[in-house]
């Protein structure tokens, strides 16, 4: 039998898999609870047109799950987003260069439906990497 973090584990693993990478927006529907809190893209909305830039300016963007850690009602992701700029990403031209960026989530999982989200991203990293002044390793 799973645990109640087990399971909100595998919801926000799904909703990632769906949402995310295989960019089906309609799957809000199925993942977000009807009183859903978004505290990174100010709504529902703002987050489908914001997954939907990262779609354009990116269209093999991949999310890769690096770490989760559930504990109680909420699950905290660490990942990874990979994938090229060949769309137009806040202003600025397809430049063809990859990205590898860090970004973390939070969920708040109620009754078995997402009902807050927050994130994190390395926007600095990520503008390096679209620009070409990333510092070499």
């Amino acid at each position: 039998m799973q645990t109640l973090e087990q399971k909100n584990a595998a919801l926000v693993s799904e909703f990632i898999e769906s949402f995310w990478n295989r960019s089906d927006m309609e799957s809000v529907d199925r993942f977000l609870s009807d009183d859903y809190r978004e505290l990174s893209y100010q709504s529902r909305e703002g987050l489908k047109q914001f997954a939907m830039k990262i779609l354009g300016a990116f269209p093999d963007k991949r999310y890769m799950v690096e770490e989760m850690v559930a504990q109680g009602d909420k699950v905290l992701v660490r990942m990874a987003v990979k994938g090229t700029h060949e769309g137009m990403f806040f202003g600025t031209a397809p430049t063809g260069r990859q990205i590898d960026v860090t970004l973390y989530r939070q969920y708040r999982v109620s009754d078995g439906r997402i009902a807050e989200h927050r994130g994190w991203i390395d926007m600095v990293t990520m503008w390096s990497q679209i620009r070409g002044t990333a510092a070499q390793g």
